[in-house]
């Protein structure tokens, strides 16, 4: 009997334990079972909370003093052509616009995962579109009028970017294609610009993302810039080629993956609204003049800023399968593709 009384009066005391450090705002941990009874959660669940905290075992709680506002997801759509300077194939070699209705739904699917989080920011999807068939425009309005989320696909005037200059290839398709890209890139900086208010996510339309990617991102995001009191920017891919480099990294831990920093990137990144305009002129050096490697004035802004990429990757490049800017490592890229099918 004796015993009962005891095990009743631990249970009581644990209670009020619990409850003492829910109304003083303490987490704490059954270490027998891996549960949270402040959070009820379990401790391989998500723990962390966009805007106010993220919470890493061991290491414990970080307080969100950078929360995201909203996001702006801008996608440079083009159903029409395979590889803007290339006649090489994809991998799965499927036609252009498989790549390109996989990406979105792998950003829906996203969105999705972690809606009840993601629905305290605010979110919107912005389609520019260049010379997509119109079937193929349908589509992708029929995928995104079912979410719920607000979005708007802009049909992309490129003549209007008549200060573009590409480097000469000795073939008017290619260059064309060049311009057209080029002005696409153009398009989303001046949209980040002038109609977004936090942080903007550019993809382009053959990046397959895993559904905890959107989260991992932003989660990450505020979690970093949080503890170093920066804005940075954020590559949802782990790039292949950043491995022939014989580059010191600084290591960090997100939500739910490691994190490194990297001094390149390709253009499917995340960002903030203020460094937008802080670099503005370097951007538009990049979308208006061509360059070798293209991305040259980016990766001089990343000199100065943070850039950082997953380990592993939170999204699959779908270039050709020897080229090292594609498939990132340690990933299981078919799955990944077989998930987001159209």
């Amino acid at each position: 009997m004796k015993k009962i009384e005891n095990i009743k009066k631990n249970n009581f005391l644990k209670k009020l334990f619990v409850k003492l450090c829910r109304i003083i705002g303490f987490e704490i941990i059954d270490q027998s079972n891996l549960f949270l009874p402040i959070s009820k959660k379990s401790a391989n669940q998500n723990l962390s909370i966009l805007g106010k905290k993220n919470i890493s075992i061991p290491l414990g709680e970080t307080k969100i003093t950078r929360p995201i506002k909203s996001l702006d997801i801008i996608i440079k759509t083009c159903t029409s052509v395979n590889l803007v300077t290339q006649s090489k194939k994809r991998i799965f070699e499927k036609n252009k616009s498989e790549y390109t209705f996989r990406t979105i739904n792998s950003i829906i699917k996203s969105l999705e995962f972690n809606k009840n989080e993601l629905n305290k920011i605010k979110i919107k999807i912005l389609i520019i579109d260049h010379n997509s068939n119109k079937e193929d425009l349908i589509k992708i309005n029929d995928k995104l009028s079912k979410t719920g989320f607000e979005f708007k696909i802009i049909n992309l005037q490129s003549e209007k970017f008549s200060q573009i200059k590409t480097i000469n290839k000795n073939n008017p398709i290619i260059e064309k294609n060049m311009k057209a890209t080029m002005s696409s890139i153009h398009e989303s900086f001046d949209i980040a610009k002038s109609e977004c208010d936090d942080l903007i996510y550019f993809v382009e339309d053959d990046y397959i993302h895993k559904k905890e990617s959107i989260f991992e991102m932003l989660s990450t995001y505020e979690k970093i810039s949080s503890e170093i009191n920066k804005e940075l920017f954020i590559c949802p891919v782990d790039y292949p080629y950043l491995y022939k480099k014989l580059e010191n990294s600084k290591i960090f831990i997100g939500n739910k993956y490691h994190w490194r920093s990297v001094n390149e990137s390709l253009l499917t990144f995340l960002t903030s609204k203020s460094l937008i305009i802080k670099y503005w002129e370097d951007l538009m050096l990049m979308s208006e003049n061509e360059h070798a490697p293209f991305e040259t004035p980016l990766h001089k802004i990343f000199e100065k800023e943070l850039c950082i990429s997953p380990i592993p990757s939170l999204a699959m490049h779908c270039t050709n399968v020897n080229s090292i800017f594609g498939l990132s490592p340690n990933m299981n890229w078919s799955n990944l593709w077989d998930e987001n099918e159209n």
